[in-house]
């Protein structure tokens, strides 16, 4: 496209504009009189709202690149400056033709080869941390490992605040690469000593200068004594059950070490106070 400022400058096909649609009049300098309804892809355009400022600023934001550099450069002058058609990169030179050319190609030449960089770059990264989460380990008898909790179904606690490793544990021998048989604690006791290196990872001590406060014994806490007898304290819910027609209602004691329990009326003691303040 051909676009004449009011200033007198001339730029040809600039910015791959050419893909605008515009009236066929007699401001469109591709104007065809006996095709007066017809929208065609614009091959120039008298432009008169442009001062140089606008062109300026677009030239602005291509002087990164030395190959946009130049093509702005010889919109401005006409395409008559041989030198830096021959300044051009050869994919560049290519695809320009003199007094016709797509700036565009070049940008998206350009965005081509940064989206082929970051794609090495991807495959590259991917393939070294394959290569080191794949790596031979290096364990040996008496070091200290700890356990991938994920196929332990024995560990008490809720399921889904268990910790993804338990140790550390011993190394007591090596079957191979691909296994080592390590010595458990009593609460694991029950469970196969031997393991594959995938669920193994080597135990790392804490630092005694960061974490001063692991290194400190833990108080002793005397066991809570307990009286023996069960105190109900509240009534939670009520629940009627429509096979007896009769209703059960879920209790909770005094002692934390009693849990819950659904009891019927019956055998509540002292039902009328505990079921006046649940109501």
């Amino acid at each position: 496209m051909t676009i004449v400022q009011k200033d007198g400058n001339i730029h040809k096909n600039a910015d791959g504009m050419s893909r605008w649609q515009l009236p066929n009049n007699i401001d469109n300098p591709a104007y065809v009189p006996e095709e007066a309804s017809l929208q065609i892809p614009i091959e120039g355009i008298s432009v008169t709202d442009m001062n140089t400022t606008f062109f300026v600023e677009v030239r602005s934001s291509y002087t990164q690149d030395k190959n946009c550099s130049i093509l702005c450069q010889l919109l401005t002058t006409d395409c008559k400056e041989n030198f830096l058609i021959h300044a051009l990169d050869e994919i560049w030179k290519q695809s320009y033709d003199e007094g016709r050319f797509h700036l565009l190609d070049g940008i998206l030449e350009r965005a081509r080869k940064h989206a082929r960089s970051c794609i090495e770059d991807s495959f590259a990264y991917a393939k070294d941390k394959w290569h080191k989460s794949q790596a031979t380990p290096d364990f040996k008898v008496g070091d200290l490992v700890l356990l991938s909790t994920t196929n332990f179904n024995n560990i008490k606690g809720c399921k889904n605040l268990k910790d993804p490793f338990e140790g550390p544990f011993l190394i007591k021998s090596l079957h191979g690469e691909n296994a080592i048989e390590v010595q458990l604690s009593e609460e694991l006791s029950n469970k196969y000593p031997t393991f594959p290196v995938s669920l193994v990872k080597p135990y790392k001590s804490s630092d005694a200068e960061k974490f001063p406060l692991k290194n400190k014994v833990p108080q002793h806490i005397p066991p809570i004594e307990f009286s023996g007898t069960k105190k109900i304290t509240t009534v939670l819910k009520e629940i009627k059950l429509s096979t007896k027609k009769v209703r059960e209602y879920l209790v909770r004691y005094s002692e934390p070490t009693y849990e819950d329990e659904w009891l019927a009326e019956k055998d509540i003691p002292e039902p009328t106070k505990l079921l006046r303040r649940f109501r």
